[in-house]
């Protein structure tokens, strides 16, 4: 009998322990259906809306239009508070509105993921350097959200938590935290509507006719994939891949700067390399301004800078893992 109760208790505890990792399992994929659904709405929904941008102590408020008319994205963010500043985005091209003084600049610039199309639609790389859970139901913009829980699996990025509309399955707020669950920054939408009309006149900036508008490109960039005779990579920090690789000439230097972009998927981490200029001091250190984190050494005759959203032993590895080629 004792032999019986004791098989009955084996078996109770085994198949309640199975129970649990597959509802675990199943509970840790549907949180992973919740953000891919997210990675997808951002571009595929057209709406309108105002989110709230905030770090540290300073926030601004953002009113956006986005339609996805079936085969394009168009885009119009318009900064609220402040310096007036405005941008245009169609698929994955940028205009900024940006006026000074008795001008307005325009700057054409190469696409980048805003708010709330922040997440990759391949999420194959998050999965490898972050867990994700689901926590409760909260609300934000007066809409019911999911909130995600995405965590890193080491101290080389940072967390996110993330809410999700239940019903239009948008991000509705993304806030970074650090390795003690501070709050970084934070994006949040305080209005959101679905858009149903498709007509696009919305899409231009405000023109103000009184002053005069002067075009300014980004800095010339080609794209480089040709190794480097001076340089090469060691190991990258875990998770993190190289994207793209270009060219920049930049004004008042003499020699192209190669400009390096890495990512896990969600952070992103800039490597600039330059020879260094005769009589100009090296830089050599690190420093944190704001949420960025900076790191300086040299290599041989090169300068070597990196930059990014994420922690600094993750800037410090990648360029340390520059080696000089003789």
């Amino acid at each position: 009998m004792r032999v019986l109760r004791f098989l009955l208790i084996s078996l109770f505890g085994i198949t309640t322990l199975t129970a649990t990792l597959s509802a675990q399992a199943a509970s840790d994929e549907d949180a992973w259906q919740i953000l891919q659904k997210a990675a997808v709405a951002a571009r595929a929904l057209s709406y309108q809306g105002i989110f709230v941008c905030q770090s540290g102590q300073h926030s601004r408020s953002v009113q956006i239009k986005h339609l996805f008319n079936g085969q394009d994205e168009f885009s119009h963010n318009v900064v609220l508070d402040g310096a007036p500043r405005e941008v245009l985005s169609r698929g994955g091209d940028l205009v900024i509105y940006n006026p000074k003084d008795e001008k307005v600049v325009i700057e054409k610039r190469r696409g980048q993921n805003m708010f709330p199309a922040i997440l990759p639609t391949n999420l194959d790389a998050i999965k490898a350097s972050y867990s994700l859970r689901a926590g409760e139901i909260e609300r934000v913009a007066d809409r019911q959200a999911q909130v995600l829980f995405l965590e890193p699996k080491d101290n080389l990025r940072y967390g996110y938590k993330f809410w999700v509309d239940i019903e239009y399955g948008l991000l509705l707020k993304s806030m970074m935290v650090n390795s003690k669950n501070e709050m970084m920054d934070s994006i949040a939408f305080n209005q959101l509507g679905l858009m149903n009309n498709v007509d696009l006149d919305w899409f231009k900036p405000k023109i103000d006719a009184q002053k005069r508008y002067v075009m300014e490109d980004e800095a010339p960039a080609q794209v480089d994939n040709n190794p480097s005779p001076h340089w090469m990579l060691n190991e990258l920090p875990a998770g993190y891949h190289k994207v793209d690789q270009m060219l920049r000439t930049v004004n008042g230097k003499s020699f192209p700067v190669t400009h390096v972009i890495f990512s896990d998927g969600l952070a992103s981490v800039s490597l600039f390399i330059e020879p260094m200029a005769k009589g100009v001091k090296p830089r050599v250190g690190r420093s944190v301004v704001g949420n960025t984190s900076f790191y300086s050494n040299v290599a041989g005759f090169l300068q070597v800078t990196v930059l990014g959203e994420v922690p600094e032993a993750t800037v410090a590895q990648i360029a340390n893992a520059v080696v000089f080629v003789k």
